[in-house]
């Protein structure tokens, strides 16, 4: 305990990491924890190989790493080494939770979450959990048997998990602003170098990028300019040669490997083409932005499933990552986002669903009753504000 930190003062150790999907739930709720309460010692679990190494310390957490102990697939030798492996991290995370005096373990998942909600059984430390896909993975279904369903929040509904329909804990950014307001959106368009006059796809496959994607883009680029629609397509770092050198004679095709700040394409794009992850499902969701979601096509179906409720809503479509081609494009997508009145039936549907607001808030709420202690109850700042609250 350092000096700035109050004696007594709230201990809370997250557990999670590998990947956005977990990592940026995680923040999201650890940055409402400080704000609510900027005495309480948040202690966050990763492995040394995950983004969380330069993710948390960026976001000024401590960050404590243990070894990742997957559960093996296969009657090999890993399996024999497996139980003690487990037990290993299991009793370096118990030593951390007594050292640190710690309140409550938060989960996201993960290969770290596993041995928090072991060593919390043990310790009897209260958990709490959020599940960010709509296909749960095996340690939060392993948590959830430790802890009452009252700790328990989900981001998508119909999630088979005991809980609660929190949302996804996200940045204040995404849920502050609001794309009915055409000022806002002009605004976004000219801060990405669009025309705002223009029909507008914006296509992103995440931070890896989704070379699918990119190659059926590529192949219908000559059509989606005479069809007068402006792309800014956000390729990934490294996958971007290809359309970029065809690109350089399409003033209003746009290549570029990031963007920082993505609520300006939410808020800029007409129809988003994207993969299907939690994190991006959900911020579209709370954008109501119409969308086309092109699910990866590997792991348990989780994208898939992730997007079902939109889908099924009419506030996206969705198309299997085999069959996202050039001709797809040309027949089903630039007719989509040259119908402002679908574009406009997908916003309403997509509001109509109510993805839920200001889960960071929630699962922070969930925290301080599984501790026993009385929330702050801290009134937040505008820019803090969801748009349904301003």
């Amino acid at each position: 305990m350092t000096s700035s930190q109050a004696p007594g003062s709230l201990s809370v150790l997250f557990a999670g990491g590998g990947t956005t999907g977990h990592i940026s739930p995680l923040l999201a709720i650890a940055d409402d924890l400080r704000y609510q309460d900027p005495e309480a010692r948040l202690t966050v679990l990763g492995t040394p190989e995950g983004l969380e190494t330069r993710l948390v310390p960026e976001a000024g957490y401590d960050l404590v790493t243990i070894d990742k102990v997957p559960m093996p697939r296969s009657l090999d030798t890993s399996l024999v080494r497996f139980p003690g492996k487990l037990l290993g991290t299991i009793t370096r995370v118990r030593k951390l939770i007594r050292e640190r005096d710690v309140d409550v373990v938060v989960g996201v998942g993960g290969y770290v979450s596993t041995p928090a909600y072991l060593a919390a059984r043990l310790t009897g430390t209260p958990i709490v959990i959020h599940e960010a896909n709509a296909h749960p993975g095996m340690a939060n279904k392993l948590g959830a048997r430790f802890t009452p369903p009252e700790r328990i929040g989900f981001a998508f509904a119909g999630t088979p998990l005991p809980g609660e329909h929190v949302g996804m804990p996200m940045r204040a950014a995404i849920e502050h602003l609001d794309r009915r307001d055409p000022a806002t959106r002009e605004a976004a368009a000219r801060h990405l170098g669009l025309d705002p006059a223009l029909p507008t796809i914006i296509v992103t496959g995440g931070s890896l990028g989704a070379q699918t994607i990119n190659d059926a883009m590529l192949g219908a680029m000559e059509d989606i300019s005479s069809a007068g629609v402006q792309v800014l397509h956000i390729t990934g770092r490294g996958k971007g040669e290809d359309l970029r050198a065809a690109a350089a004679g399409q003033p209003h095709y746009h290549v570029v490997d990031y963007v920082d700040g993505m609520e300006n394409v939410y808020l800029a794009a007409d129809l988003l083409v994207c993969r299907a992850g939690a994190g991006t499902v959900a911020e579209v969701s709370v954008m109501c932005v119409p969308a086309v979601y092109v699910p990866l096509a590997i792991g348990n179906g989780e994208q898939r499933l992730n997007a079902s409720s939109a889908v099924k809503a009419g506030a996206a479509t969705m198309v299997a990552n085999a069959d996202f081609t050039a001709e797809h494009v040309r027949t089903s997508v630039l007719p989509l986002v040259t119908n402002p009145a679908q574009l406009e039936a997908m916003e309403r549907a997509a509001e109509a669903l109510d993805f839920p607001l200001a889960a960071a808030r929630t699962m922070v709420g969930k925290i301080f009753a599984a501790a026993g202690r009385p929330h702050p109850a801290r009134a937040y700042p505008a820019h803090l504000l969801t748009k349904k609250e301003r």
